[in-house]
């Protein structure tokens, strides 16, 4: 995972370089070459890291150590950009003129350290014989969608449920539903979110109020309620003074139906069942809920109000993987592919296990490659011959498959609280904020906002990512990511040192002392625990917290 600060690395000496070219005359301008030095050896040391991770794989500890020493190398290189950026953009002040040469002098020794550290890695990865593959510059090219108001398939859309959509159809509505709840319950990736939203979204207009919530993981009654009484029609007044009392009684004299969303255990339903009133026949009001838990669903509506998701079989995997793959055509059938082709995307359907989630974010991957057996081929042979722990192997594929320059953006969506629908344009700022996002040596802030537009547009393509809401004109308002793949962006995150989470940054005091960013789900009192407990964090650069940044 070092190549994700090395990207860090390269996007911020291609910024510096910029600045750069702007002090001719200056002792900084003579620093160029050594910023173009730096700027050359971190690509092509990134390039190298795909290779050694194939080996590190194999169990070659020295590889592992090799790995580790230019992590290390990457994030010290990044601070002392960091630390020499905002004094070159300062530069141009006559006072700060005074101090250049002392500072350039400073500067060019630790390149000088820099360089004698890169000849070290040099002489491990020459020693172990690690593959050269710096002429392959592929991963430094940002595929932009040039589609950017492509129509984003509808995410209520379901494909080989329509039995599953039926049952529960007639079970919500059936008068004697006993406790008037339904669960849809199964594991991870399976599309109960997407037909919960189907179901919600057809028989509401039968109802006098209606609310849709994401219960997810870490909930919070209070924010869950409030939520619902903004969507059922609670007067603003009554939600702000006395908000439990005023929605159940709005609740009792109104037929509602509710959708609570990945419900993980009991004691979050046993909070809300307070002020949501008992779904009784008399009024007919519906609670539909999903979980992976089946006895959650069982302890909320009884053992009727279970519907187990199962993966869907091989004739409706491929259907839902033909539409993902011609998601662009304008035919959407394989006329033009060779049956070779169509076996091997039945033989690459067949690994993803039925999960509907795996088959998508693989469409979703080979839809950015070419639509050839030989290309194919290399992705079912990846893929090995069984899906393990769900679909996590198939969501790792995809990560890897990312241009390495998408990768950061990427893991930043787990910096964000699991289930939380992000705004765009804050997500795609702190994407330039942090520099995750540079053009070239022009700085252009326009071009970087497209840039980083570009970039959203390209992990919704690939089914990473999942649109909420859309603006007037067709551009990505806010989105969402699914908590498989939020699982993900956390895991790799803590491996590659990119940021920590409350529950993972604790540990060996000098891995927190090298923490970079991050992030709090909970409340501020685990994050006061956290800054007591570490109060030496030098290399801390961002934080996050659900109640203060999202």
């Amino acid at each position: 995972m070092a190549e994700i600060l090395l990207t860090a690395v390269i996007n911020k000496s291609i910024e510096i370089a910029g600045n750069v070219l702007f002090q001719e005359g200056t002792r900084l301008y003579w620093l160029k070459e050594d910023i173009d030095w730096l700027h050359r050896e971190m690509r092509h040391i990134r390039s190298y890291v795909d290779d050694a991770k194939a080996k590190e794989v194999g169990g070659h500890s020295r590889v592992k150590n090799l790995l580790k020493d230019i992590q290390q190398l990457a994030g010290d290189v990044e601070d002392l950009l960091d630390e020499f950026l905002p004094k070159i953009q300062q530069s141009n002040n006559f006072i700060c003129c005074l101090k250049t040469v002392s500072f350039a002098d400073e500067f060019a020794m630790e390149i000088e350290k820099i360089k004698r550290r890169v000849a070290d890695i040099d002489r491990v990865r020459t020693t172990y014989n690690i593959m050269d593959t710096s002429n392959n510059n592929s991963d430094d090219c940002i595929p932009l969608d040039q589609r950017r108001l492509f129509l984003h398939a509808d995410e209520t859309e379901v494909i080989g449920l329509d039995d599953d959509f039926n049952k529960l159809q007639a079970k919500l509505l059936d008068h004697d539903l006993p406790y008037g709840v339904v669960s849809i319950v199964g594991m991870p990736g399976l599309g109960k979110t997407t037909l919960a939203k189907k179901l919600y979204r057809q028989v509401r207009d039968q109802f006098e109020c209606s609310g849709l919530v994401y219960v997810s993981q870490q909930p919070r009654a209070g924010e869950i309620l409030h939520d619902i009484a903004k969507q059922v029609g609670l007067m603003e007044e009554e939600r702000k003074e006395n908000l439990e009392n005023n929605l159940r009684s709005l609740l009792k004299i109104k037929r509602y139906v509710i959708l609570l969303d990945d419900i993980w255990d009991v004691e979050i339903w046993d909070d809300l069942k307070l002020v949501l009133p008992e779904c009784d026949s008399k009024i007919g009001s519906r609670i539909i809920i999903t979980s992976r838990n089946s006895n959650v669903g069982r302890y909320i509506g009884g053992d009727f109000s279970i519907h187990v998701l199962q993966p869907l079989d091989s004739e409706n995997s491929f259907e839902l993987f033909t539409k993902k793959i011609f998601t662009f055509d304008n035919n959407n059938n394989w006329a033009n592919a060779s049956p070779d082709l169509v076996d091997i995307g039945r033989s690459i359907v067949g690994r993803c296990g039925g999960i509907p989630l795996a088959i998508e974010v693989t469409a979703g991957m080979l839809r950015a490659r070419e639509r050839t057996e030989r290309a194919w081929n290399r992705v079912l042979e990846s893929m090995g011959h069984k899906i393990q722990d769900g679909c996590a192997k198939v969501l790792a594929l995809s990560y890897n498959d990312l241009p390495i320059a998408l990768r950061p953006c990427f893991l930043y969506f787990g910096l964000y609280p699991e289930d939380h629908e992000i705004r765009a344009f804050d997500l795609t700022n702190m994407w330039i904020a942090e520099k995750l996002i540079v053009v070239n040596y022009s700085g252009n802030r326009r071009e970087a906002e497209s840039l980083a537009e570009d970039i959203l547009n390209d992990l919704v393509s690939r089914n990473l990512i999942q649109v909420v809401e859309r603006t007037y004109d067709g551009r990505i308002s806010s989105c969402r990511i699914h908590d498989l793949l939020h699982s993900l962006c956390v895991d790799l995150a803590k491996e590659s040192n990119f940021f920590h989470t409350e529950h993972n940054a604790f540990g060996d005091p000098s891995n927190v002392a090298r923490v970079r960013r991050i992030t709090f789900y909970s409340d501020n009192n685990a994050m006061n625990e956290f800054f007591r407990s570490n109060t030496k964090l030098e290399k801390l650069r961002a934080m996050g917290n659900c109640q203060i940044v999202w």
